[in-house]
C-alpha cells in the first residue's frame, strides 16, 4: 500500500524540488482572485511560505490617444493565466490546483511544466507599449496644437506603432498631405 502512495506522489511532485515559474490556468475573468486567494493561503501557511513565493499575473502598459490625449492603461498579457514562483511539491500542487477558479496546470495531464528563463523574461517584460486610438482612416478630425491647430483635416493613413497620422489639408485651394502626431488630433463629436 505504501508503494503505491510513493508512486502517485512521484507522478504529482519530482523528488528533488526546483524553485522554477509555473503558468496556471484559471476561469476567465478569475485571475485577479485566484491571484488574491493564492496570496492569502501562503500568508496564512508558513510552510507554503517557503514554496510558494510569488504569484503574479502577466501585465502590459497600452497607450491610447482618447480625445487627443495620450491614456495608459494596463491590461493582462494572457487573459486566464496566472504564473507562480513555486518549488513543486505535493504540497505545493495541492494548494495551487484547489483554489477557487483554477482549472489546471499549464501542461500535459495538468503536471506543471516549468518556463525557461526567456520565457519567464517575455511574459513578466513584454516588449514594445501598443499605440490605440479611436480614429480610423478617411474620418475627419481636428487638429488640436501645432501649425495647423483647429484645422479640421481628413485622414488618409494611421500608424499607431509609431504613433503618426497622415491627413488632408485643404490650403489656398490645394490639397496637401501632413504627417502628425496621434496625439495632436482628436476625433470629432
Amino acid at each position: 500500500m505504501s508503494d503505491k502512495l510513493e508512486n502517485i506522489q512521484e507522478t504529482i511532485a519530482p523528488p528533488q524540488p526546483k524553485l522554477c515559474w509555473y503558468v496556471v490556468h484559471t476561469y476567465s475573468g478569475y485571475e485577479n482572485k485566484v491571484m488574491d486567494t493564492l496570496r492569502k493561503s501562503v500568508e496564512n501557511n508558513k510552510e507554503m511560505q517557503k514554496l510558494i513565493l510569488d504569484i503574479r499575473i502577466p501585465m502590459e502598459d497600452v497607450v491610447e490617444i482618447r480625445h487627443g490625449k495620450r491614456v495608459t492603461t494596463q491590461r493582462k498579457t494572457y487573459p486566464g493565466y496566472v504564473m507562480v514562483n513555486m518549488y513543486w511539491t505535493t504540497e505545493s500542487w495541492y494548494l495551487v490546483r484547489n483554489t477557487r477558479g483554477v482549472t489546471g496546470f499549464v501542461g500535459p495531464e495538468s503536471k506543471p511544466v516549468p518556463l525557461s528563463d526567456e520565457e519567464v523574461e517575455k511574459m513578466l517584460n513584454p516588449t514594445p507599449v501598443e499605440v490605440r486610438t479611436d480614429i480610423a482612416i478617411g474620418q475627419e478630425v481636428r487638429v488640436t496644437s501645432g501649425n495647423l491647430e483647429n484645422y479640421i483635416v481628413e485622414v488618409e493613413d494611421l500608424d499607431p506603432a509609431v504613433g503618426t497620422v497622415k491627413v488632408k489639408v485643404q490650403m489656398f485651394g490645394r490639397s496637401q498631405s501632413v504627417e502628425l502626431p496621434l496625439d495632436q488630433v482628436e476625433k470629432l463629436d
